[in-house]
């Protein structure tokens, strides 16, 4: 009997069918460790693996529910917004007692003050400058770290930093790791959205959302706040009534099929559900999207009536509506001129600050108004800091050494303020923080055990904070709550 090849064969099947199945034996050996090939929701060494959206619980009762990090990417210079350095002031224009580590040329070992005045905030009295009255509006509200410090001054690697607690390319992300570890509570948005400027990508681009090893279906999808809400999300020729429903009912027909043949393919079971999620988008996306729905009031309170606030305003108010229908985790980019100041700091600054600090506030009172800010993280941080001395007369170079953040809801400590650097802003040197510390902390805060939620990559069972490396631990002085130690056993 003459055997008879099927037609559109795949090569894993032509390597089942030919010589008696010998190559098929060899890829199955290559492939036995690949994490994705064993059982949904198992691995070879009894881990817990994940392939869906589905919500999922922690390791521990969790404090907060999501999370939205406005990434100022660029490394916003402390010594202006958040860390006052009256010695700093003082010796204006006198050399550094110490060699600083600089970046990039045109450095002068000369001390430079601030432009700017600080203030206090408040009922909990605050020091922050005279150029973010919004976020000094909220400052009850703010846990403010001025002891942070990293470790690189280039800008992809200190993205990569902060995002992955790693300086190299190729990990997943803060927002992966939470949308693989829980899921998300609205099975008709992703897990995990991304809002940039309109107008381009920032330092890293795609690298600072990557799902890196872990499926992609955790990776962050974009969402723009200019045009349409959601990229490929319609056809862009219009269809007949029917159509597109049709067209999706015959795919998943053609899918289901071609599952039932390769029932291990979990890539597969992954692609398939991005197209059900993008079916269910079409009617969940524009809705919750959808910001003319907002009172006037509100939309001023994000200021979207004024051009300057408006685009990164509109971002903020598109984040507060996605955690309000139940998405994990956003991520906001500022416009792409950034916070890197190497000259002209002094124009630079006041140009981020109005465009960022008033939506900025905005986020955090109305969440707080609406009940949200209690179970919200809300992370306002750059990749590093800057450098007390002069670059150029009048801006500052990178400094991986120190540098300030604000943390706020979700369990963190409200009106505080944690942590020091030294007289002049150069190293933390008092209740230092690491960026995975911080990492381990919110993990904290969403019920998860940093060291226990592991994912197997190359023979190695990887966590996000890589602790056993780096040493990561829970900072409990900024929580509410400090951690039982039963729990992070």
């Amino acid at each position: 009997m003459k055997y008879e090849m099927p037609v559109g064969i795949s090569r894993r099947k032509l390597l089942e069918l030919s010589g008696l199945g010998f190559g098929s034996l060899a890829l199955n050996y290559l492939l036995q460790n690949h994490p994705l090939l064993g059982a949904v929701g198992e691995s070879a060494g009894g881990l817990n693996l994940y392939e869906d959206l589905k919500p999922r619980q922690g390791h521990f009762p969790a404090q907060s529910k999501a999370m939205i990090q406005l990434f100022q990417n660029g490394g916003p210079s402390q010594m202006e917004l958040f860390d006052p350095k009256p010695e700093l002031t003082k010796r204006n224009g006198l050399p550094h007692p110490m060699n600083v580590e600089t970046f990039q040329a045109g450095n002068n070992n000369v001390l430079m003050a601030s432009p700017f005045e600080f203030k206090r905030f408040g009922q909990c009295g605050m020091e922050m400058s005279e150029i973010i009255p919004g976020l000094g509006s909220v400052a009850d509200d703010l846990c403010l770290i001025r002891s942070m410090y990293t470790e690189h001054n280039n800008h992809p690697e200190g993205v990569n930093m902060m995002q992955t607690c790693k300086v190299f390319p190729g990990r997943p992300t803060l927002g992966a790791w939470v949308s693989y570890g829980l899921g998300t509570e609205n099975q008709n948005l992703p897990a995990y959205v991304v809002l940039r400027d309109p107008t381009g990508y920032n330092s890293s681009g795609k690298m600072a959302w990557s799902s890196g090893w872990l499926p992609a279906l955790y990776q962050g999808v974009e969402f723009s706040s200019a045009g349409t809400p959601v990229h490929h999300l319609n056809p862009s020729i219009p269809l007949p009534p029917g159509a597109q429903r049709d067209n999706l009912d015959f795919l998943a027909k053609l899918n289901t099929s071609h599952q039932r043949q390769h029932p291990k393919e979990s890539e597969l079971e992954a692609r398939i559900q991005n197209y059900e999620l993008a079916a269910r988008m079409q009617l969940a996306a524009p809705q919750v999207l959808d910001l003319a729905r907002e009172s006037e009031s509100t939309k001023k309170l994000y200021g979207l009536d004024n051009p300057v606030t408006a685009s990164y305003g509109t971002r903020c108010l598109m984040a507060r509506r996605l955690i309000e229908a139940g998405v994990r985790f956003v991520q906001i980019f500022p416009p792409v001129a950034s916070w890197d100041h190497h000259s002209d700091l002094k124009v630079g600054l006041r140009s981020m600050c109005a465009q960022t600090e008033q939506p900025s506030a905005a986020l955090i009172q109305d969440l707080k108004s609406r009940g949200l800010l209690d179970q919200t993280i809300v992370m306002w941080t750059g990749e590093f800091g800057r450098l007390p001395i002069t670059q150029g007369g009048s801006g500052r170079d990178h400094n991986r050494h120190g540098f300030s953040l604000l943390l706020a809801g979700g369990g963190f400590k409200s009106g505080v303020v944690y942590g020091e650097t030294d007289e002049f802003g150069y190293k933390a040197v008092v209740n230092r923080v690491g960026v995975p510390d911080l990492q381990a902390t919110i993990f904290h805060l969403f019920g998860i055990d940093h060291d226990r939620l592991r994912y197997p990559y190359h023979g190695i069972e990887e966590t996000p904070t890589d602790a056993k490396v780096n040493g990561a631990k829970v900072v409990a002085d900024i929580l509410k709550s400090p951690p039982k130690v039963e729990s992070l056993l």
